[in-house]
């Protein structure tokens, strides 16, 4: 079953709720806490939601970071001694195991979790991390972003591709049948072309290389040529200004995100779909625009180079919650 979209919460919101989360859970938490805690969570709805994301996603990734660490946490609690790790110690790992199952919902909730539930039954997915190379029976060559889902639906009549979720990007074969891509928010028709397709819930971004594409807006069948060098956003019922090419669109297939002016919200979404946890970024510094190049592969790395070149620090709750905020702040 596919698991329902998540609102858009607030960064403040999202700190506030992990943060609770790891105090409640420490051993000496007491009633005063548990009362200051359910002060909090009554003041707002957003507060509540961001909590049942604490619970609902330490159910649903409880099991993998068990999987991941309990055998190591296990050893080290049986041998406080030898691994100089006390049992204290060792429960505030457990804790940030924890963590982690909450962390994970927000930076998956429109990325990696919605698209690898889609991906589960696609003809083509990836998984965090994860870059796929593949080819069609017709040639032509699909490269699939991180977190992403594809089917492929080919007769003797016509080529169609359904994006379900995340990115592709299409080097369309030679063939006498038309080629076209479905995303939700339209259909977009390839004319020898090399292209990209990215989908959210909101809007649709194509991005054409080579050749030329036709949009048709899924609502009201608005439609627009894209030609080569070009990239645009559209949704259900209307498509956005053209733009030149981004070459973020296309440097992904090379495991390296290029950045020309970029903002860091966007960029750190991008990388999120890279590590697994949260990377989320304050609204103060999220329009700061972001130049050069960025490994996606070691994301940690990318993390210093950005806060060497700007004004940004790298704030860590936990091992798996990560935010990036102003230097002053």
């Amino acid at each position: 079953m596919i698991n329902p979209r998540a609102p858009t919460l607030s960064h403040a919101s999202l700190q506030q709720a992990a943060d609770w989360y790891v105090r409640l859970h420490d051993e000496q938490a007491d009633g005063q806490v548990r009362q200051q805690w359910q002060r909090w969570l009554e003041q707002h709805g957003e507060h509540r939601d961001a909590w049942h994301y604490v619970e609902r996603v330490s159910q649903r990734f409880g099991q993998l970071q068990q999987q991941d660490d309990g055998q190591t946490l296990r050893h080290a609690l049986a041998q406080p001694g030898r691994s100089g790790l006390t049992r204290r110690e060792g429960l505030k790992s457990l804790l940030i195991v924890g963590a982690g199952s909450l962390v994970a919902w927000s930076a998956w909730r429109h990325t990696a979790l919605p698209r690898l539930v889609a991906g589960w039954s696609a003809d083509f997915a990836t998984g965090i991390g994860e870059v796929r190379e593949t080819r069609l029976a017709d040639g032509t060559r699909l490269w699939l972003n991180a977190g992403s889902a594809v089917d492929a639906d080919f007769d003797d009549a016509v080529r169609l591709l359904h994006l379900r979720a995340g990115e592709v990007l299409v080097d369309t074969a030679r063939d006498t049948r038309p080629f076209f891509i479905a995303s939700r928010h339209g259909r977009m028709q390839a004319l020898g072309t090399r292209f990209s397709v990215r989908q959210s819930d909101t809007q649709t971004w194509l991005t054409v290389f080579d050749g030329t594409v036709d949009i048709r807006t899924a609502a009201n069948q608005q439609t627009l040529r894209i030609p080569a060098g070009q990239q645009v956003t559209f949704d259900t019922v209307q498509i956005g200004a053209v733009q030149a090419a981004a070459a973020a669109r296309e440097s992904w297939t090379r495991h390296v995100l290029a950045a020309e002016g970029m903002p860091l919200g966007q960029l750190l979404d991008e990388l999120g779909q890279f590590r697994r946890g949260h990377l989320g970024c304050n609204p103060a510094v999220a329009n700061l625009p972001v130049m050069g190049y960025f490994p996606l592969d070691d994301s940690e790395q990318s993390l210093r180079l950005l806060q060497a070149a700007l004004p940004i620090r790298v704030q860590r709750l936990t091992d798996w919650w990560i935010t990036v905020e102003p230097s002053g702040a």
